[in-house]
């Protein structure tokens, strides 16, 4: 019983990169890089689309949605992974890993169902144009943003809680880059079998079901599409989700590979690294892919830009 609550009270080694201090200080620059990048590109699509009423469409509601779980996630393990990699203590406070573990997992479930929902929004917008506004009315799209929002909140609770259960006997040595259950199941001194599987349950529901409806729209939009006799028409077809699914490929890809795997038998340096492709860098990714290749967003971030430039001059 000691030995159990020495983690609680001294906290927790977030060891990251530790053993390999040169491939630490490269990656520190790289991660505070591309934060300082995702925040600022994610909050220009959030302003753009609340401010610029062209972009008051179910699309950007969801977009605007996106930015805001890729905010919030991203800076749920970035931060604490910067100040752990820029000093030699490692030490993490139990309560700080806690808060992290909820935050992180619920905000990662979130984004898996907000992503099945822009794909049919995109499955509504291009096989059924004509009834699109219908489908896609007001009502629906705050139901299920919510129901997004919900799912993640509520799977958190339940996976989290059963995961801080499990007693870790005095072990501190997190040998990864943030708070995960797959971690802290790897980490407990006791049988996991019931955890492992109530995890690969929650991963299918949240991972494989929302991954199969992508792939099911998609199927649906590339037939439409194949159908459109205009080459014109079919490459801003394929245009408009593109870039979705760039997306898509990127995060379930590499979330997938965490947590639909055995959690005793991932290798601990490719787990660093793929935690770090779905909290660090496809929230980057979001705002790139939608703003370079969307005239929208990119003239109504342009606007933001002179208008604030214009006030700036003017004051």
């Amino acid at each position: 019983m000691e030995e159990s609550s020495n983690s609680s009270e001294k906290g927790l080694l977030l060891l990251g990169f530790s053993d390999q201090p040169q491939l630490e200080r490269i990656l520190f620059v790289i991660i505070l890089f591309v934060y300082i990048l995702s925040l600022l590109g994610n909050t220009a699509i959030i302003l753009a689309s609340c401010l610029d009423p062209k972009l008051h469409t179910p699309m950007y509601f969801f977009l605007c949605n996106l930015s805001c779980v890729d905010i919030c996630f991203t800076t749920s393990v970035a931060p604490q992974l910067l100040v752990t990699m820029s000093r030699k203590d490692k030490n993490m406070s139990y309560g700080a890993c806690v808060a992290q573990l909820y935050v992180a997992m619920g905000l990662g479930s979130s984004e898996c169902v907000l992503l099945a929902v822009m794909a049919y929004d995109r499955y509504a917008a291009v096989c059924r144009p004509l009834r699109y506004t219908t489908i896609m009315h007001p009502q629906l799209c705050s139901s299920l943003a919510s129901t997004a929002w919900l799912g993640g909140l509520i799977t958190s609770l339940i996976q989290c809680s059963l995961t801080l259960q499990l007693p870790l006997c005095g072990h501190r040595k997190l040998d990864h880059i943030f708070c995960e259950v797959p971690v802290l199941i790897r980490l407990a001194c006791v049988d996991t079998t019931f955890n492992e599987v109530e995890l690969f349950v929650a991963s299918v529901i949240f991972l494989i079901v929302p991954v199969s409806l992508i792939l099911a729209s998609y199927g649906c939009i590339t037939q439409t599409v194949l159908r459109i006799k205009s080459a014109a028409g079919r490459r801003k077809a394929f245009g408009t989700c593109s870039s979705h699914l760039a997306v898509v490929i990127i995060f379930y890809g590499t979330i997938i590979f965490m947590y639909l795997q055995p959690a005793k038998s991932s290798s601990k340096i490719r787990g660093k690294f793929v935690s770090l492709s779905y909290t660090i860098v496809t929230p980057l990714l979001n705002p790139i892919i939608y703003t370079l290749r969307n005239k929208d967003v990119k003239g109504a971030v342009g606007t933001l830009v002179m208008g604030n430039a214009l006030g700036s001059e003017r004051a």
